[in-house]
């Protein structure tokens, strides 16, 4: 039982070390969904970087602000804010989208 323990506090010791080996952006990131559009639909990280996405909802009706390629999926009642942590990610482009109006309300993360 003991090596079992032991094996258990090894990994939560690597998971924290990995987690505070990556940095992480200080501020949030803000993105405002209204008339089903993001605000500001294009955003810049820096790769290798965890960040925070704060999205707040100026619409009527619900929301989701969804993105497989970040691996996030959240819905948003009006005006609600949500957090959301990502990364870090590989130099490239990262799509969002409010899953109910993926016609109108999309937008790209950019890590360079």
């Amino acid at each position: 039982m003991a090596k079992k323990a032991f094996y258990y506090r090894r990994m939560a010791f690597g998971f924290a070390a990995a987690l505070t080996s990556t940095p992480v952006l200080a501020a949030p990131l803000s993105l405002v969904l209204e008339a089903h559009h993001f605000t500001p639909d294009h955003i810049v990280v820096p790769a290798g970087s965890r960040f925070k996405l704060q999205v707040t909802s100026h619409d009527t009706t619900p929301d989701e602000f969804e993105s497989p390629d970040l691996r996030v999926e959240k819905i948003l009642m009006p005006g609600q804010t949500i957090a959301v942590m990502a990364g870090p990610l590989g130099q490239g482009q990262y799509i969002f989208y409010d899953d109910y109006h993926p016609e109108t309300a999309h937008g790209i993360v950019e890590a360079k």
